[in-house]
């Protein structure tokens, strides 16, 4: 099974591309944060950013409603790609957005 959920804050407004075949995405970071307890059982805070991209009527949405700061709970699944720049393969993961809703 192939499923996130985050909730969060967006870091970054979103940018919107459109692909040679019409069709649009929109990508964006999110930010959430992990509390635990450290060896001593003190508090700690950790936070973590993930690159999500947006696809269909949610890149409408984000245009419309979504930008730094904006508080999000997000239900997708984890895509892998690979890339190369220049002699270097990359690698990169992101959520795909299935569901969202503004918090």
């Amino acid at each position: 099974m192939n499923h996130v959920n985050l909730i969060g804050k967006v870091c970054s407004t979103p940018r919107i591309l459109e692909m040679e075949n019409g069709r649009r995405i929109a990508r964006f970071t999110m930010m959430t944060v992990e509390c635990y307890l450290d060896e001593k059982a003190v508090t700690r805070t950790r936070c973590h950013w993930h690159r999500l991209m947006a696809w269909g009527n949610w890149v409408r949405i984000c245009e419309e409603h979504v930008v730094d700061g904006t508080e999000l709970a997000i239900q997708g699944s984890l895509v892998t790609r690979f890339y190369s720049t220049g002699k270097t393969r990359r690698i990169a993961a992101e959520v795909e957005v299935n569901d969202m809703t503004i918090l």
